[in-house]
Parts: C-alpha cells; structure tokens; sequence
C-alpha cells in the first residue's frame, strides 16, 4: 500500500546534464554566429543589353596547320602572322586554343607562348568533353 505522507524525491541530475550540454551548444554555436564577411558584389542592371564578347578561336590541326578565325597559316610562320592579325586588336579579348590530342605538346606550347608575347593574357585551352 503507499504511503501518502512520503515526499517522493526529486532527482535533477538527468535536468542538469541536459542544461549543461544545451550551454556547450550554445558556447560553441556563438561566435559562428557573430561572424561576418564584407563582400563587394557586382552591380548590374536591367536596362543594359548583353553584349557579345568577342574571342580569337585557333585551331591546330594533325596537319600542322594553324586556323585563326578561319584563315590558315603555316606552323612555321605562325609567330609572324599572329603578330601581324593582332596588330590592331585590344588585348583584352580571350583567346580559345584548340589542338589535335595527335600534336606534340611542344607545338601546343609553341602556340600558347605565342599568344602570350602577343599580349593576351585571357588564354584558354579548349579539349572535348
């Protein structure tokens, strides 16, 4: 039979581990939160049109020869030549370098070398997928 004149006990041991893991949540959670990071975000608007950004394309094929926006020259005179189209040309367009996997890697790097002495610094290499 129970007894009504017993006071049960009360246990808070469960309660303060629950407290004391919730704070170390909290302590570590904290400075996270209070962090921050300037950034400086592009501008845009809505009203300007999209222009189209010109690019130089060069293709070297198995053959050696040299394609630059659809016109070929010669390996061999290719430094000249490349001098000679982009005289007038503003160095900041890119340039996309296309070569048969077939050439030697000093042929390609020929190619890039030329490009950069040139003056364009946006250079990339394109390959298939």
């Amino acid at each position: 039979m129970y007894d009504y004149n017993n006071k049960p006990e009360l246990n808070i041991t469960p309660l303060v581990d629950v407290m004391l893991v919730l704070l170390a949540i909290l302590m570590v959670t904290a400075p996270v939160l209070e962090y921050e990071e300037n950034i400086n975000l592009p501008k845009g608007s809505k009203s300007q049109k999209i222009q189209q950004l010109k690019k130089i394309d060069i293709s070297v094929n198995s053959l050696r020869e040299v394609i630059v926006n659809k016109k070929k020259y010669p390996f061999d005179n290719f430094a000249d030549n490349f001098i000679l189209f982009s005289k007038n040309k503003n160095r900041d367009i890119s340039v996309h370098i296309r070569a048969d996997k077939g050439l030697k890697y000093e042929d390609v790097v020929y190619i890039l070398k030329t490009v950069k002495e040139a003056g364009f610094f946006k250079v990339a290499l394109i390959t298939d997928g």
